[in-house]
């Protein structure tokens, strides 16, 4: 599902990610793999629970006016490469979420809370899963390091009121992003010769300790001096380089110092993963190519067998002939790929859009159906058969479904959207309502929200219990607000 593009999101997300880079190195390590004490260091700025609130602020804004990408099956894969890493970092202090943002530059950022999102674009030019994942433990260093609010915890020395800008600035962003993002620069101006003099140390230490995670959580500890090769040597000749490599420089000796530091850890030859190979597909067909060019590519890369793995194209082609509606074709590719392969929920994924296109959205509920009860929470499963009992209006079996796996996913944007559909082809208009008025707080619109919540209190008639819940969640989202003013 894509939103439209808001370059005032994208600055929002480079002012933070230009945060990130900019921070005093306030330990000295007595070896290299040493950590620096941050918890102490960064508490007087922003504590924890602080820092998710600011971080929960920002990504519902994101949602609502960047490109993000609403895909269960991209969302899937990439939070379990975020999660393989997660698990290996030292000071993770609460859950991380892995997003994506459709853009084609080489860039992924990190800011409060443990919030991560990726550009298509990088994933588009990752040679490997080493590749992808050698970013991703980087910036997870940097949410680790809490270096936003180490960032904060320097300014602070030199200015008491940068603190107050620096979040204000974050918060004044959900109302109007143009303000924000001059309050926020305002705040980091004082400090200007600091930012400089300490971003090469900051990246250091992000580099080293994203390469030590690297290799516990079992990639090529070599991938990420690659990766940092490959976007040098793309970018050489740019008189401006893109987003990351003017907020995460790339010299030549970071990028020796990289070589080096993976000279530490054995060195990893693994084989193509073929998971990987079927995200950079999708990501292809599906959000980087013109729908024209994604067939003539895939369609050339099935024919000259010029992929690193024969799957990946032909599930990319299977994409690009359903974007081009030509959805028998798209049919037969798929059913030669599922039949190998009955559990790949990339090939599940495309074989439920295939039965709705063809208007048999019960076959899709039928290939589903061993899947979801075996696993009936995973995002992928749970949203597909919603979207096939809606397709089939069998509205009832799609809300149980959903009300199920909110419960474990309350915050996914997609499954408040389907329980909306469902809710309102089903005429209950006063449940549609509420399904709209949580996709509106979850892009941070807490007043359409409230409106929704009236529309559906105006609804629910005499069902006393109803308007009781209404009116508490109405309660609920303007202390919400209130919140947000009081940090």
């Amino acid at each position: 599902m894509r939103k439209k593009f808001s370059a005032s999101l994208v600055a929002l997300s480079f002012v933070l990610t230009s945060s990130l880079t900019a921070v005093a190195q306030d330990a000295n390590y007595s070896n290299k793999n040493a950590l620096p004490e941050i918890g102490v260091v960064a508490s007087d700025a922003i504590s924890l629970d602080k820092e998710m609130i600011v971080g929960d602020a920002v990504m519902r804004q994101m949602r609502g006016q960047s490109p993000v990408i609403s895909d269960p099956v991209l969302d899937e894969y990439l939070q379990d490469v975020g999660n393989r890493l997660v698990v290996h970092a030292d000071n993770a202090k609460f859950p991380f979420e892995f997003f994506w943002v459709n853009n084609d530059a080489i860039n992924a950022f990190a800011f409060f809370g443990g919030h991560i999102g990726v550009h298509t674009g990088l994933m588009r030019r990752a040679e490997n899963e080493s590749e992808l994942a050698s970013v991703l433990a980087h910036e997870i260093s940097h949410v680790t390091q809490r270096h936003i609010a180490r960032r904060m915890q320097a300014q602070q020395r030199s200015s008491p009121l940068a603190l107050a800008s620096l979040i204000g600035g974050v918060l004044i962003a959900m109302a109007n992003p143009e303000a924000g993002i001059a309050a926020m620069q305002a705040g980091s101006a004082a400090s200007a010769q600091m930012q400089i003099d300490y971003t090469r140390s900051n990246e250091q230490e992000a580099d080293r300790i994203g390469i030590a995670m690297l290799a516990r959580a079992g990639f090529d500890p070599n991938a990420a001096a690659s990766f940092f090769s490959t976007m040098a040597e793309e970018y050489r000749m740019v008189s401006r380089p893109p987003a990351r490599l003017l907020t995460h420089p790339l010299t030549e000796t970071r990028i020796a110092d990289a070589r080096n530091r993976a000279g530490d850890y054995p060195r990893r030859y693994l084989p193509i993963n073929k998971q990987f190979e079927l995200a950079k597909a999708r990501i292809k067909a599906r959000y980087s190519f013109k729908a024209d060019y994604a067939v003539e590519y895939f369609e050339a890369a099935v024919a000259q067998d010029v992929q690193r793995s024969k799957e990946a194209s032909l599930y990319g082609l299977a994409l690009a002939y359903m974007r081009a509606e030509k959805i028998e074709k798209a049919k037969d590719i798929m059913d030669e790929l599922i039949a190998k392969d009955r559990g790949n929920l990339f090939y599940l994924d495309a074989m439920t859009d295939i039965y709705i296109s063809l208007g048999e959205p019960l076959k899709a509920v039928e290939m589903l159906r061993p899947h979801v009860t075996h696993n009936p929470r995973n995002q992928v499963l749970a949203l597909n058969q919603a979207n096939a009992y809606i397709s089939a209006n069998k509205y009832e079996e799609a809300v149980s479904l959903l009300k199920d796996f909110l419960l474990v996913k309350k915050d996914y944007q997609l499954a408040h959207q389907l329980m909306s559909e469902a809710y309102q082809k089903s005429k209950r208009f006063s449940q549609m309502h509420q399904s709209k008025a949580e996709v509106y707080a979850l892009y941070g619109a807490y007043n359409r929200a409230v409106d929704e919540l009236q529309y559906a209190y105006n609804f629910a008639g005499d069902d006393h219990l109803e308007k009781q819940r209404i009116r508490a969640r109405i309660k609920q989202f303007r202390d919400q607000e209130e919140r947000l003013q009081r940090l």
